[in-house]
């Protein structure tokens, strides 16, 4: 015990408050993702503190009663995530009651069962916390770890883990009025997973780029689908009459001509005029007058388009 107690004394300069970073903004959502998916809880998180601490210093975190997650990570390294036991115990409510108490039952001894029933969202949490950081720096030391094992009390953890120094971030958990938890993360200081993946910026583009910019513009709009509505004419009907319709019954179309189909856009505006045949087997309608046209003609206001292509001479009329 004297020993721990002078270690912590040398490591004193080390255990300064790290500054605020990616990891600090990514845990707390880490956590309220895993448990809205996982077991199907919101979870309210605050008082989130991050330090550098020694192994000695790790080794008096753990509540009595806690459940002490292994967590395995790149290089052989070992991390440990902490759960207390008001943790704990509204996870194993939450995901056999099928929601949390609103009063907690007596502290107990962690089981191999509850250790089974919590890796899930223990790799929930370090999965969502790895996705966040993958562009941060922080990635490089919680990159790669998942859970491995677990204990129920402290005193093996030190011959466990690395004696280095560990970053370690702890917050509160508030599940429902009067039910708070606590979760400690530690990670050993010197990170042995990925490099944060840095996208390069993207060039932004010239308005006044040339003749360059202008063709790959018309390309993409050449390329844009246009709705064409072929109107062989419209009807008024009353309503009673529509209600009469049935299987069989004849419903007059006058004025409706073969040879006079307006081509309607989308706005209901004439943007040329065809004829009615066939091409091929299937319906088509050959353009007679085009949309620039429209303009010289005594037809509905029409919207100036580019000309359509002319279509394949009909094999026939219907």
């Amino acid at each position: 015990m004297d020993q721990g107690v002078i270690r912590r004394k040398l490591a004193g300069a080390q255990a300064a408050r790290l500054p605020d970073g990616g990891v600090e903004r990514a845990l707390p959502l880490a956590l309220a993702r895993a448990a809205r998916e996982g077991p199907g809880c919101d979870v309210m998180i605050s008082g989130l503190t991050a330090h550098r601490y020694s192994l000695a210093e790790l080794l008096e975190l753990p509540p009595d009663l806690a459940l002490i997650a292994l967590l395995e990570g790149p290089r052989e390294a070992t991390g440990v995530m902490i759960l207390d036991p008001g943790l704990l115990a509204a996870l194993i409510e939450v995901q056999t009651l099928g929601h949390v108490a609103p009063l907690a039952a007596d502290p107990r001894r962690p089981t191999r069962t509850d250790a089974a029933m919590v890796a899930d969202w223990v790799d929930a949490v370090l999965a969502a916390l790895e996705e966040a950081l993958l562009a941060e720096e922080d990635l490089v030391w919680t990159d790669g770890y998942r859970y491995a094992s677990y204990l129920d009390e402290v005193r093996p953890l030190a011959l466990m883990l690395e004696d280095a120094p560990f970053k370690v971030l702890a917050c509160e958990l508030q599940f429902t009025p009067g039910r708070m938890g606590r979760v400690i993360l530690a990670l050993p200081a010197e990170g042995h997973g990925r490099r944060p993946q840095r996208k390069a910026p993207m060039p932004t583009p010239d308005p006044m780029a040339g003749p360059g910019f202008s063709a790959a513009l018309a390309d993409r709009l050449a390329e844009a689908e246009a709705v064409v509505q072929a109107v062989l004419c419209r009807v008024t009907v009353p309503l009673a009459e529509v209600l009469q319709l049935g299987s069989g019954a004849v419903l007059p179309l006058p004025g409706a001509q073969i040879d006079h189909i307006r081509l309607e856009g989308s706005d209901g505006q004439t943007v040329g005029q065809g004829r009615l045949g066939q091409n091929c087997g299937m319906r088509a309608v050959r353009l007679t007058v085009p949309a620039e046209d429209q303009v010289a003609r005594p037809m509905a206001s029409a919207v100036q388009v580019p000309a359509m292509a002319p279509a394949l001479p009909l094999t026939g009329t219907g």
